[in-house]
């Protein structure tokens, strides 16, 4: 018997691998890291008392087994499905439809001219208005969109960034409107404008201006919103655009930084905000590197806020975050394959202890998912949940040799990009400098050749590949939605109080060209029928216009 690895390979491995090679050279992961054949206790960097310090255990810091000592055992995660498209109408009846079919909570996309801050009438909306997500113009679009729901039996996640303020106001008013004080509502605002100069690209204004309506949405929500989170920083849209699985968790936590820095600058407890502070990160196929970045995550995060920041509340350590199965890992070749994808993605992501989880659907490669297969999507969630026993025990992985190798071996990948970026200027100079943008193309670079050599393997694409018709049944947006939307934000602009309007945006132009907090000037803007764009406009003229990174 082998007392050592080394051993093990001398007298046991390398005798057969003479006689039979492995299928290839060497085998990594989306971070460069070469995977060995067997993982060992010797494989771990840390003594036994060293690693259960590095562990802990469930609900105790620094939460690299979970943030709640029971998991899965008390409550389910979110079943939190992404919906959006057509018409506000349209998607109040999609929301309805998967609340009907046991969805936990509510996830909104809008469509790209309300994530950017234009009307559904402008010239540059042409061509886009209710496709990739929910057109809102006004509070009487956000009433619509949530007609017989009740928001305070609801939470709601709004995927919104350069307008995610003037959105916020809309959800405030609209629930004030039936009858819910604004403490009672629950969600998280996705409200991270600095992903978007990176990877996403749904930016309206320069990144010092935005930082401030970001940090404007913190006070207000820490006075007047206990319950709702007032950002949500997304790593997912990084690895959407090729970043690695150490990159995601590094640009993530840079911009995280320089948040929470804005933040107590601005004189902001830390301890009286960062509990609202939640994170979004993707699940890609690669089940076990998937798993120890939600782990390494939870540690670099409260070791970030207690050591970088000196909270005490041990709420403002705990990294809370919602996942997304991967949109780019769909195929549009055999697409009944991307039910397995999801599938395995999803419980990476509940092995990683998520709390809220959207799984993508079959279809999305093709179109905006169809109510059959958002609810398909939505019933791998629950099979996941109470079929498979996963959701029984805590942080079933922990303590697997691999695992812990790797949980240690992405947290000190991500710490080196961070002192890299630390080292530019933090996250708003190094984003000015093109760092991330840099090294995500190169990464996104690296992982199409392997696709392109055959290296990486991706099934009914460059292998295994079939002959097979296009699925039946793709969603189709009504070709009149668009107009539709306009005539009913035409009428709007007719029968509203137009000196309220005047009178509200001027207001809100005097305090953007001052300190005061914008939010309750942009809140009584969307009350008095001001539209989306027309307060987006205030900004652009106040605070100018992020054309393109070439601005920078």
């Amino acid at each position: 018997m082998s007392t050592s690895k080394e051993e093990w390979r001398e007298k046991t491995l390398s005798p057969l691998l003479k006689r039979s090679p492995n299928r290839q050279g060497t085998f990594d992961n989306s971070s460069e890291i070469e995977i060995d054949e067997i993982y060992c206790s010797e494989d771990i960097d840390y003594s036994e008392s060293q690693l259960e310090k590095e562990l802990g255990y469930p609900g105790e810091y620094p939460y690299t087994r979970g943030i709640q000592p029971n998991m899965y055992r008390g409550r389910t995660w979110t079943m939190r499905q992404y919906s959006g498209y057509s018409t506000a109408l349209e998607t109040n009846h999609r929301f309805r439809y998967l609340l009907d079919n046991g969805q936990t909570g509510l996830s909104v996309a809008f469509d790209l001219p309300t994530q950017i801050g234009y009307d559904s009438d402008h010239p540059l909306a042409q061509g886009e208005v209710g496709k990739v997500g929910v057109p809102i113009c006004s509070l009487e679009d956000m009433d619509t969109l949530f007609k017989d729901i009740p928001l305070d039996k609801v939470s709601t996640s709004m995927t919104i960034n350069s307008t995610a303020a003037i959105l916020l106001c809309m959800y405030i008013a609209s629930a004030k409107r039936q009858g819910i004080s604004q403490e009672l509502i629950s969600g998280t605002l996705q409200n991270d404008i600095l992903k978007e100069y990176i990877a996403r690209g749904t930016y309206a204004f320069p990144p010092r201006p935005s930082m401030r309506l970001v940090i404007d949405i913190f006070k207000y929500c820490s006075e007047y919103l206990p319950r709702w989170n007032s950002i949500s920083i997304s790593g997912y849209h990084m690895r959407e655009a090729g970043a690695t699985a150490a990159q995601e968790l590094a640009f993530t936590f840079a911009n995280a930084i320089a948040y929470v820095q804005a933040a107590v600058d601005a004189g902001l407890n830390i301890d009286e905000f960062a509990p609202r502070i939640s994170f979004f990160f993707v699940a890609q196929n690669n089940l076990f590197e998937e798993v120890s970045k939600y782990r390494a995550a939870r540690r670099i995060w409260a070791k970030i806020m207690t050591e970088t920041f000196g909270a005490k509340n041990p709420r403002s350590t705990m990294l809370r975050f919602h996942t997304q199965t991967a949109g780019v890992t769909l195929t549009a070749q055999q697409p009944d394959n991307n039910l397995v994808r999801s599938t395995l993605q999803a419980l990476a992501a509940v092995l990683g202890g998520t709390q809220s989880l959207h799984v993508n659907s079959r279809d999305e490669a093709l179109g905006l998912p169809t109510p059959e297969s958002a609810q398909l999507s939505l019933r791998t969630q629950q099979i996941i949940a109470h079929e498979t026993g996963v959701a029984d025990v805590v942080d079933p992985l922990g303590g697997s040799y691999f695992v812990e190798t790797m949980t240690n071996q992405i947290e000190s990948g991500t710490n080196d990009y961070l002192r890299t970026i630390s080292g530019l200027g933090g996250a708003i100079s190094a984003i000015e400098q093109g760092f991330q943008m840099r090294e995500i193309s190169e990464a996104a670079y690296k992982h199409a050749k392997s696709v392109d050599s055959g290296k990486n393997v991706i099934v009914g694409v460059n292998q295994f590949v079939t002959d097979q018709e296009p699925i039946e049944g793709v969603l189709k947006i009504d070709s009149q939605a668009a107009s539709q939307q306009i005539a009913r934000l035409t009428n709007l602009k007719k029968t509203r109080d137009l000196d309220k309007v005047t009178g509200s945006l001027s207001t809100l132009a005097q305090i953007a060209i001052g300190n005061e907090n914008l939010v309750p000037a942009i809140l009584d803007c969307v009350e008095s029928y001001c539209t989306l764009g027309e307060i987006s406009q205030v900004f652009r003229d106040v605070f100018g216009e992020q054309l393109g990174l070439s601005d920078f």
